[in-house]
């Protein structure tokens, strides 16, 4: 069974964060170990482009997450408790927080894309002009690179779409060129 049937299933054909009906995706949830349903939550494209857009937040749209703060599977647990730590500034969404239990792991993967630390504490990832790099954006080689244990070289040029941040190293983030999985070193990117 594919991932999205799972989904499907397993939240009632409903977005698991807001249970709107239309537009439902499968969003995984980063960083991701293995990928598949335990790192993955069916949201609506309202809440995923919420989530990935901080800049479109309606802050009456997350209401939603007083129920969904009580699911029982792991990556709902952890985008809820992100949302909630990016809006605790209006009141609300920190009591909602101090409800909250989440087990070190699940706290852990929480925290690992830095969303409620301080702006200071977070790990950012900027291009070689100094552009702040997010998960999900597109970059371009400004040089030839080596890849590591590979006889491969990517050409300057090369287009690397949706990159995924290493959230413990702001020098590192990680894309697909020619369907292989590469490191690529920021300062040897431009933003798309």
């Amino acid at each position: 069974m594919n991932i999205e049937k799972e989904l499907n299933k397993r939240s009632g054909s409903k977005c698991e964060l807001c249970a709107a009906t239309e537009n439902l995706k499968v969003y995984e949830v980063l960083p991701t170990r293995k990928g598949g349903i335990d790192e993955s939550i069916l949201a609506c494209s309202t809440c995923i482009d919420q989530i990935e857009n901080p800049e479109n937040v309606d802050l009456n749209h997350w209401r939603c997450l007083n129920d969904s703060m009580w699911s029982e599977h792991t990556p709902v647990q952890v985008v809820v408790w992100r949302m909630l730590s990016r809006l605790r500034a209006a009141g609300w969404p920190q009591e909602l927080l101090d409800q909250m239990y989440l087990d070190e792991d699940t706290l852990a993967w929480a925290q690992a894309t830095g969303e409620g630390e301080e702006d200071e504490n977070k790990v950012i990832h900027r291009d070689v002009n100094g552009v702040i790099l997010e998960s999900g954006d597109s970059v371009v080689l400004v040089k030839d690179l080596k890849v590591k244990g590979s006889s491969m070289v990517t050409k300057q040029g090369t287009a690397v779409r949706n990159i995924r941040l290493d959230y413990e190293n702001a020098e590192y983030i990680e894309g697909k060129v020619d369907g292989q999985q590469i490191v690529i070193i920021t300062k040897y990117v431009k933003k798309i």
